[in-house]
């Protein structure tokens, strides 16, 4: 089965893959590798392979089971684009998604340059949102206009973990923001001026923008519980989507 989701901006989540390979800093503190490794230990089917890349094509019929309109995060345990996945194993993914219309599937990845190459010759399916992570200048802008050069419904960013103030930015064509800080023990921290900044472009471009979480260090500077951190910004919470959906 498709899994429920913690993800505060999806509904389902579906891993046609599991395991991937770490490129950048946003992937230093990985959390789909802990929980591999975890699932692992405790024997979990799909998981045998730890965190290496694995291939599961018994997963790809889930989707088509769900008679309910979904949203889902494709690979929330890997990366749809990583290098070792064939084409011909993503058009299969693809198909999927082309036959469900009724789902809506958001996929993001880090390796945008073979996200691009993939779509040069192909269609992107109208339910599917692509999104593109920017945890920083040096790695991210790239992948920006990566983005932006293909054609989809949807295009997204993910800022998260957000590591250093982005600048202003080109937002062209880009219809869904999300903005989250790291979780976990070594969590690196993230100040409310670059959130702010971000939701501001935002603002000022109609942009649709979510603010994730805090993660491991609050908006005072101080380190705790993310839960405890929460979710606010400036006193709300943001949680805008580009087209009406109810997450």
């Amino acid at each position: 089965m498709s899994n429920r989701t913690l993800i505060e901006w999806t509904e389902q989540t579906w891993n046609p893959t599991t395991g991937c390979t770490k490129i950048s800093p946003g992937c230093k503190h990985c959390y789909a590798e802990l929980m591999a490794l975890r699932l692992q230990a405790m024997g979990t089917p799909g998981y045998e392979n730890g965190f290496n890349l694995s291939l599961m094509p018994a997963r790809l019929p889930q989707p088509l089971s769900r008679k309910k309109p979904t949203m889902y995060f494709v690979n929330s345990m890997s990366d749809l684009f990583h290098e070792d996945i064939p084409f011909e194993y993503l058009d299969k993914v693809f198909s999927i998604i082309h036959e469900t219309k009724r789902h809506t599937y958001q996929i993001l990845t880090k390796r945008a340059d073979r996200m691009s190459d993939y779509f040069r010759h192909r269609e992107v399916p109208t339910n599917a949102w692509l999104g593109v992570t920017v945890e920083n200048k040096e790695y991210g802008l790239t992948r920006i206009r990566k983005l932006q050069d293909i054609k989809a419904s949807v295009r997204f960013l993910s800022c998260e973990p957000l590591l250093e103030d982005l600048g202003v930015l080109d937002i062209t064509s880009i219809n869904w923001v999300i903005v989250g800080g790291e979780s976990g023990s070594n969590a690196r921290p993230m100040k409310e001026s670059w959130v702010l900044s971000i939701k501001d472009q935002c603002e000022s471009n109609n942009i649709a923008f979510l603010f994730k979480q805090w993660g491991a260090w609050g908006v005072d500077g101080i380190k705790r519980n993310k839960k405890t951190n929460g979710r606010l910004l400036i006193g709300k919470t943001w949680d805008q989507y580009p087209i009406s959906h109810v997450v």
